[in-house]
């Protein structure tokens, strides 16, 4: 597959993925209702993001860099109101 293709292919799959924190971030932050998230899923999960945020900056990845930068701070917001209101 060309090279072009395959970054274009990371990029599509990064919003994918980066995007589905979105609807839950808004929730948390209209309701301040965290009752029914796992304090326990969100630590291990924004732990592994910024895990994949240092790999994409090691490897130069630009789709794992941009996608875990922007997941961190919508899963790490939804962490940190977890923490706050939960």
């Amino acid at each position: 597959m060309e090279q072009l293709a395959i970054k274009l292919l990371g990029f599509a799959a990064a919003t994918c993925t980066t995007l589905a924190y979105a609807p839950q971030f808004v929730k948390v932050w209209r309701t301040r209702s965290t009752e029914d998230i796992s304090l326990g899923m969100f630590l291990v999960m924004v732990l592994g993001i910024l895990l994949w945020l240092l790999y994409g900056l090691l490897s130069g990845d630009a789709p794992l860099i941009v996608a875990n930068a922007v997941t961190i701070v919508l899963a790490g917001g939804i962490l940190w109101m977890k923490l706050k209101y939960g």
